[in-house]
C-alpha cells in the first residue's frame, strides 16, 4: 500500500507550506483505498527510525533533505543543471533518481524509479564498519575546518 506523509502545515492557512488542494485530493485518494494518509508532526529520532524501519521504499519529494537509508531503497529528485537545487544525493550514495526541479516533476522518470525499486529490490545500504569509519573521517576533516578558520 502507498503510504503518503505530510506535515500538519500543509493544512494551515498562516503556513508557506499550505496545500488544501493537495491535500483534499490525497484525503480523497484515502477515501477511496488509493493510498494511506498520514498526516503528523516531525518524528522523534526514535519514532523516525523506527518508520524507517518499516519502508519497502521512500520516495522524497523534495529537493532539500538529507539522505535516508530504508531496506529496499530511497527514490531521490536528480538534478539536470547543477544551479537548479542543491543536494546531489546520488553523488552522496548510490540510489535510485527521478526527475523533479524547478520545471517540475518528470512522472515518467518516477514511475521508471519506483518499478526498478519494486523489480530489483536493490539493497543499497552502506555497511555500518563503512558507515561508522565514515562518519569518523567526516567529523575530523570538519574539525581541522573549524579549527582552520578560528
Amino acid at each position: 500500500m502507498l503510504r503518503v506523509d505530510c506535515h500538519p502545515d500543509v493544512d494551515d492557512p498562516a503556513s508557506h507550506w499550505y496545500a488544501p488542494g493537495v491535500l483534499d485530493e490525497l484525503r480523497g485518494m484515502n477515501r477511496e483505498g488509493r493510498l494511506e494518509l498520514s498526516v503528523h508532526d516531525y518524528f522523534d529520532d526514535d519514532a523516525l527510525w523506527d518508520y524507517l524501519i518499516g519502508l519497502d521504499v521512500s520516495v522524497l519529494p523534495y529537493r532539500f533533505r538529507h539522505p535516508l537509508r530504508v531496506a529496499g531503497g530511497v527514490l531521490r529528485p536528480r538534478h539536470h543543471r547543477p544551479r537548479a537545487s542543491c543536494g546531489f544525493y546520488a553523488q552522496q550514495r548510490p540510489c535510485l533518481t527521478y526527475g523533479h526541479d524547478r520545471q517540475g516533476l518528470d512522472a515518467d522518470s518516477l514511475r521508471d524509479a519506483v518499478h526498478t525499486a519494486y523489480e530489483e529490490r536493490p539493497v543499497r545500504r552502506a555497511d555500518p564498519v563503512e558507515r561508522g569509519a565514515e562518519r569518523f573521517r567526516i567529523a575530523r576533516a570538519h574539525e581541522a575546518l573549524y579549527a582552520g578558520l578560528l
